[in-house]
């Protein structure tokens, strides 16, 4: 069974991902990460091809990901949005929404210019705002379980994540 992560960028799937592989020994993948060794920045996949073969490649990796065991794997924001990578991912895997208030997430994203959702949009909270708005009830609904990590630490919410994780 594959632990799955997914939420808001800036939330802390990839930092509380590796953790989470650490505790349990397993192997940790980032979806964007994978993206990126294979195909290059995100961002410029974004500004070349759009969002829609960025996403087209997010879903091909999902299949050859679904496939795997015993892995973390720390999702993009916006992976869990189309429901066949949903359905893909849950054969095998638990689902894990971690959810943090508007607050923390554009603290942690406002400094970072290479969100390609984000860029150039002079309107950073807002579009924040905005994803936040559109993507919550997809990500409770595809959720097997929420983890809230506002006031956490990183390890203290990977340890919530493996202690949900053993219950199964």
């Amino acid at each position: 069974m594959n632990i799955v992560l997914c939420g808001m960028m800036g939330v802390g799937k990839s930092t509380v991902g590796v953790r989470v592989a650490e505790l349990t020994r397993r192997k940790w993948v980032d979806t964007d990460i994978l993206i990126e060794n294979r195909y290059g920045k995100i961002s410029d996949i974004f500004e070349y091809y759009g969002e829609g073969r960025f996403r087209a490649l997010e879903a091909e990796l999902v299949t050859e990901l679904a496939k795997a065991d015993e892995l973390v794997i720390s999702t993009g924001g916006g992976l869990v949005l189309k429901p066949e990578n949903n359905e893909l991912l849950k054969r095998n895997g638990k689902i894990f929404f971690l959810r943090a208030s508007f607050e923390t997430l554009l603290t942690r994203v406002r400094a970072d210019e290479t969100r390609p959702l984000l860029k150039d949009t002079g309107k950073t909270a807002e579009r924040l705002e905005e994803l936040l708005r559109e993507r919550t009830p997809v990500y409770e609904l595809v959720a097997d379980y929420i983890v809230d990590t506002d006031g956490r630490t990183i390890e203290e919410t990977a340890r919530e994540i493996v202690r949900l994780a053993e219950s199964i």
